[in-house]
């Protein structure tokens, strides 16, 4: 995937590698603060038409699951492929694309 290639050669441009631990972490409080915007714009749920979130954002995260993806030596386009492959398997069977779990 090329941004992943991307997200890889900006890490190490600015000497920014950490450890998987660390790429988790931040991946974390990354979809946290995609969370609170949500939480924030729609107050606290009470009007979900107006959830808004910022680019950004949802650019920092994406930042942090493609530098996790590089941490963990996974190949983030293969691994998509393994996820719709297993929702398309799994709505074909039960016609939901959820677990069940």
């Amino acid at each position: 995937m090329d941004e992943q290639d991307r997200v890889a050669a900006f890490v190490a441009e600015h000497g920014l590698e950490t450890d998987l631990a660390h790429r988790v972490l931040d991946l974390e409080s990354e979809v946290g603060e995609i969370a609170k915007e949500v939480a924030t714009s729609t107050d606290y749920g009470s009007e979900p038409d107006a959830a808004a979130i910022a680019t950004d954002e949802i650019g920092d995260a994406l930042f942090a699951l493609l530098a996790l993806a590089e941490a963990a030596d996974a190949d983030a386009a293969e691994a998509l492929d393994e996820s719709l492959a297993k929702y398309e398997a799994r709505i074909a069977s039960s016609g939901d694309a959820g677990s069940g779990q």
